[in-house]
């Protein structure tokens, strides 16, 4: 079992694949992209699954693969027949664009595979692709409908963006009237690559809630984990739920249960913090699985109370793409 220096428990790896997406969302890069790792510098996909075995020895039972997009890697499924023979590991979910997701669906149904994340600025079709920069709306709208009716928990993703798609909210709440799905928006976070830079957001949780609060009545507020990032609320009569996560404000740091590792070999405590080492090259010498052990012991033992604390460590982490730090 992994234990930090508070005492809390780390038993969730978000594992990022690829650093690459196929999309160029405009609150994550710059137009032109940034630049991606080399090959050699990414791990491999056997890499990839014996890193996993390693960190479920550890104690981690949650696995989430971000990237980038993960599903640009065209052998994932590898990966996800893995996880899914792992004992131990008792959820593994992705983070996706839906973009190029169609075709694995029926197999990560019979894998098991149950939560998808889908990341979706807008159901306008025009906003999104103003947004995405890229022409993919009719997929993605086509590949979230069909997880949906596949029974898949479908959780969809939303970065509040002034100027851009505040708009955007309430049409998003209406979806979970007509389908079991939960629709959560997130506070803009600086990680865009250099973009652009700012120290505070007007469209924070609490103003996203009194904006959806203003369009509907007999909203109740749910008990989540206490390790949840999201504030839940459900709708009177409705079939699915919405969420806030306050991921500017940073409200949920305290109970943290979370670990990072990029596409790279990056170990990641805290979003709003630099790597604390790299395991690429551990991984590929001798005697790695203990030499991982070790490393990821000792950085646990070391991590930030909070985001903030994190954040007053390491000046420039807003240089930082998301893509490149997992999400």
């Amino acid at each position: 079992m992994l234990i930090d220096n508070h005492n809390r428990v780390i038993n969730y790896l978000r594992l990022a694949v690829t650093d690459r997406c196929n999309l160029r969302c405009n609150y994550c890069m710059p137009e032109e992209g940034i630049d991606f790792a080399k090959r050699k510098d990414l791990f491999s996909m056997e890499e990839l699954c014996r890193l996993s075995s390693i960190m479920v020895s550890q104690g981690i039972n949650k696995i989430r693969l971000t990237g980038g997009e993960p599903f640009v890697r065209k052998d994932l499924m590898v990966l996800f027949r893995h996880l899914a023979s792992l004992e131990g590991l008792d959820d593994i979910s992705v983070t996706t664009n839906a973009t190029l997701i169609g075709p694995y669906i029926n197999e990560l149904k019979s894998l098991g595979i149950k939560n998808i994340n889908v990341s979706l600025d807008a159901i306008n079709k025009d906003v999104f692709e103003r947004i995405t920069r890229r022409n993919q709306y009719e997929t993605v709208y086509e590949n979230l409908i069909k997880l949906i009716s596949e029974g898949f928990n479908v959780r969809i993703n939303c970065i509040a963006l002034e100027g851009q798609n505040i708009e955007e909210i309430i049409p998003l709440v209406e979806l979970t009237k007509y389908y079991n799905v939960s629709v959560r928006f997130l506070e803009e976070m600086p990680f865009n690559g250099g973009s652009k830079s700012f120290n505070t957001i007007k469209w924070d949780y609490k103003a996203i809630y009194e904006h959806i609060a203003k369009r509907f009545d007999a909203i109740e507020k749910l008990v989540s984990e206490k390790t949840s990032t999201s504030i839940n609320y459900k709708i009177k009569d409705y079939k699915g739920t919405f969420g806030l996560i306050p991921s500017f404000s940073r409200t949920f740091c305290g109970s943290c249960n979370r670990l990072r590792i990029s596409a790279t070999g990056d170990v990641i405590t805290c979003l709003y913090g630099k790597p604390r080492m790299n395991i690429r090259t551990l991984l590929r010498s001798e005697n790695s699985e203990e030499k991982i052990k070790q490393h990821i012991l000792a950085t646990i033992g070391s991590r930030s109370k909070t985001g903030f604390e994190e954040q007053e460590k390491y000046k420039g982490v807003f240089n930082n793409s998301m893509t490149s730090i997992g999400g």
